[in-house]
């Protein structure tokens, strides 16, 4: 059998969007045979064991390894990340109107780094389309949690209302068709966009999609809403910022988003416009996880995304507070069935280690929560 790291240099030559759309269009193909299959009641479980499952946001994760957001953003193939080994998938980010994004080249691979650099710009088919495509393809639901990552149009950048409108639309559209609800207000390819992550503007926007899914009347099934923060946040403004979510009703918080920061990266594209992920994200990202933790406390759950390419680092991601621990720019230089070997890797470490689940794996962020306080001094 033909391994990844063989087929990686012929992959490498061709354009990474080009790449990208393929890998998608795969998954698609196999997530329609496999959507068929689940519909039959012969659906093919991601890795799993009660070591390996989590309960949180009201759902069953069978393992902690998610897809982030980014990879499959018109929401084409649900039914196919379990079989590559993810417990959950986070699709999007969807718009309440379709858009294009930005012009290409818009999509770097940054080899000698092991990372990516993207000003894609939520290309997406919109919020209506996307939810039309899930009302057929999840008749019969995965296993696996599917999260709608949920971000703004360009178009209605820059007038608060039409912000606040545009990700009601698509909290509305969407929020029958997800297991969790993600606000991205993260990016950095949307001009203005990070600027929602006042704590003022942050919390309205919160209050705003909480109460367009409480209307959809779903009850206790209704998606909890997460927050999905950036990395290159200041340090000292991340409490005000995680309190004035919760307290408008966020149920978690994702760790994080692309960086601007090109801190140790030695590739040229590394001057491409757009945020990085990947091996250089990782560290700041980490640290971000646990000052989140170190503020919110141990009951608030945390999704860690930035830099996962080995079981090393879903422990650190771990470690840090992170619940959950999502990849994308890991597919990339480690093939798609990385998330079966993490998962794989990961019951192992925990059996090895002689505790009784993931659960006992994560960390409380007690020694960044230190130096946040010793800074605010």
């Amino acid at each position: 059998m033909t391994s990844y790291a063989s087929v990686r240099p012929l992959l490498f030559r061709l354009e990474a969007e080009r790449v990208h759309r393929r890998a998608v269009r795969f998954a698609d193909l196999a997530g329609a045979a496999l959507a068929t299959a689940a519909r039959a009641g012969l659906e093919i479980p991601p890795p799993t064991s009660p070591r390996l499952e989590r309960r949180l946001l009201g759902l069953t994760f069978p393992n902690p390894i998610g897809l982030a957001a980014g990879f499959d953003k018109n929401a084409i193939a649900p039914h196919a990340w379990g079989w590559f080994g993810f417990g959950f998938a986070e699709l999007g980010t969807v718009t309440g109107e379709a858009q294009s994004g930005n012009p290409p080249p818009r999509l770097f691979r940054l080899a000698e780094d092991r990372a990516i650099v993207n000003r894609l710009g939520f290309n997406n088919d919109g919020a209506e389309r996307v939810a039309a495509r899930l009302v057929r393809s999840l008749r019969a639901r995965p296993r696996t949690p599917i999260g709608l990552n949920i971000g703004a149009s360009r178009s209605r950048m820059g007038d608060p209302e039409a912000e606040l409108a545009d990700y009601r639309e698509s909290a509305r559209r969407l929020g029958r068709l997800a297991d969790y609800l993600a606000i991205n207000v993260s990016s950095p390819n949307t001009p203005g966009l990070r600027d929602l992550q006042a704590p003022d503007r942050l919390g309205r926007l919160v209050g705003e999609v909480r109460r367009e899914v409480s209307l959809l009347g779903l009850g206790v099934s209704a998606p909890r809403v997460l927050v999905k923060l950036s990395p290159d946040l200041d340090a000292g403004a991340v409490g005000e910022i995680c309190a004035a979510a919760l307290e408008a009703g966020a149920a978690g918080f994702i760790a994080t988003n692309t960086t601007l920061s090109r801190e140790g990266c030695r590739s040229p594209q590394a001057g491409e416009a757009g945020g990085l992920s990947g091996e250089p994200l990782r560290p700041a990202a980490d640290r971000m996880i646990a000052r989140i933790r170190g503020v919110v406390g141990r009951d608030v759950p945390i999704i860690g995304v930035g830099g996962v390419a080995r079981i090393e680092h879903v422990l650190d991601k771990l470690a840090a507070g992170a619940d959950l621990v999502s990849l994308y720019t890991g597919l990339v230089y480690e093939g798609p069935f990385l998330p079966k070997r993490l998962a794989r890797a990961l019951d192992g470490e925990i059996e090895r280690r002689g505790v009784g689940s993931v659960a006992d794996l994560v960390g409380d962020g007690s020694t960044e929560a230190a130096e946040l306080r010793a800074t605010a001094r």
